[in-house]
């Protein structure tokens, strides 16, 4: 279906064509004519499956055919600032051609942008781009008027319940005219999830893209390996491939530290992103690799999902993601736009069950490759996998070799450098705080949300809080951390 097939204001139209729109993508073909209609809807959609546009395009209709009254007329929920930043960025491309005004409200920044958004929000601009915690700290501070809000939208809820955000959502819908539209996109549909829909909506519509593996363009390989082995691993791998971009996730902080050191010393253009830096140092490693100035990054999953960047050759998972959804999420930052790509795994003896658990949602064995000859052998591969009967072997993978050999009877763990003879120490920062249980729904690889270089014209009455130095003298309480990792 066509994007010019449903009943959009001409110079929205102008909008969707500058922004190359042309075919709609599942989600979009399925939401965008409830939205339309002023309905309430919960869909379950991906990132990459072209969501934002799919409430982006029927909420700025709406607003267009409906005078402006000074007032907040839309919120829009992300849980983190990078998610926030992007919508925003979508929003004013799209929005180009119409006289549409907006504000993203987020933490990470200075006292100048807390006042522009304070400002924006008390004078009424139409759409607010909020996360939640900074959107709390605005309420208690009484610098929001939302008796004006028709419409409603959280985007990545399930994530923004993973993060403990439900009681400050259920404290802003407190705040908002109970005669309005609520629009919620989720991966998944866990009970937490249905709890709030049954809260917040009334009567909704459901909307459920069909389930689907990764992308076809991506090489998934796995190599079983040590602990002890993993920073020696990561930087054969960078040295012994040409590729352009890369990502390496993480799961601990600190190991986003230690690697990102390691690669430095290696002369490698690397970057960092995770929670403990300010938005000004994020937006900057952001760029930076988007402009080519860095052609790594190492991160938390901070970036696994809501961050679309164009030409990821290969993603790396230091650890194991939690479940098969953050394994989809992760992996699926390359092999974008029907390109190709890889996804590569590290699993220790301590992450075997679940890598089998993403193995089996995923109905497919992983190739296990061999580890470099110079850091000895792996640990076999034995994961013991739920309703299978006990452990497994896959493949006759005894034990992981270099270049496939079998170890001989005197063979030992390496050390702590890498090297053989030695068990591993425990490493000490790969803790992982448990996720709530989730129904996995897997993701549409179709589709790519695309970014759009900021623009201005006359109509715009654009309130910008972007790229303000750091997070030094901040107005306000944040009630919550809007960023994770």
């Amino acid at each position: 279906m066509r994007f010019d097939e449903l009943d959009f204001e001409p110079s929205l139209i102008d909008g969707i064509d500058a922004m190359n729109f042309q075919e709609m993508t599942p989600v979009q073909e399925k939401a965008m004519p409830v939205v339309m209609e002023g309905k309430d809807l919960i869909a379950c959609a991906q990132t990459g499956t072209g969501k934002t546009a799919a409430y982006l395009l029927p909420l700025i209709n709406q607003l267009l055919r409906k005078p402006s009254k000074d007032k907040v007329r839309a919120i829009i929920m992300a849980p983190t600032r990078e998610l926030a930043q992007q919508i925003d960025q979508q929003l004013e491309g799209i929005s180009y051609f119409v006289p549409i005004s907006s504000v993203a409200v987020y933490g990470g920044n200075d006292a100048s942008a807390y006042e522009t958004q304070k400002q924006a929000m008390k004078n009424g601009t139409d759409i607010i781009i909020a996360t939640p915690g900074r959107l709390i700290s605005h309420i208690k501070m009484e610098n929001a008027d939302f008796s004006g809000v028709e419409h409603f939208i959280l985007d990545e809820a399930d994530r923004m319940l993973d993060m403990g955000f439900y009681d400050d959502i259920i404290s802003i819908v407190k705040t908002l005219p109970v005669k309005r539209q609520t629009v919620m996109f989720s991966a998944t549909m866990p009970a937490k999830i249905k709890k709030l829909a049954e809260t917040i909506l009334h009567e909704p519509e459901f909307v459920n893209v069909a389930i689907s593996k990764p992308a076809e363009g991506i090489t998934q390989q796995a190599y079983i390996c040590y602990e002890t082995q993993k920073r020696m691993l990561v930087q054969k791998l960078l040295a012994n491939n040409s590729v352009d971009k890369t990502i390496i996730f993480s799961s601990s902080k600190q190991n986003v530290k230690d690697v990102y050191n390691a690669l430095l010393r290696m002369k490698i253009k690397v970057g960092a992103m995770h929670s403990d830096l300010d938005q000004a140092s994020r937006d900057e490693v952001m760029l930076d690799y988007k402009s080519g100035k860095i052609n790594v990054i190492v991160a938390t999953d901070i970036l696994s999902r809501g961050i679309d960047i164009e030409g990821i050759d290969m993603v790396i998972n230091y650890d194991v993601p939690h479940d098969a959804e953050d394994y989809i999420h992760r992996i699926g930052r390359t092999a974008r736009a029907n390109r190709q790509g890889v996804g590569i795994t590290f699993v220790s003896e301590k992450d075997q069950d679940r890598f089998g658990m993403i193995e089996q949602f995923l109905e497919k064995e992983i190739e296990k490759m061999p580890l470099p000859e110079e850091l000895g052998e792996g640990p076999a591969y034995e994961p013991r996998l739920k309703g299978k009967g006990g452990r497994r072997r896959q493949n006759n993978n005894r034990r992981q070799t270099a270049k496939g050999k079998q170890p001989n009877a005197n063979s030992h763990k390496p050390n702590a450098d890498g090297k053989h003879n030695n068990k591993p120490k425990a490493d000490g920062n790969e803790s992982q705080e448990p996720k709530a249980n989730r129904q996995h729904f897997k993701p549409n690889a179709n589709g790519d949300e695309s970014n759009k270089p900021r623009r201005y014209n006359n109509h715009h009455r654009r309130f910008n809080n972007r790229n303000r130095g750091n997070n030094n003298s901040q107005q306000g309480d944040l009630a919550k951390d809007d960023s994770v990792g």
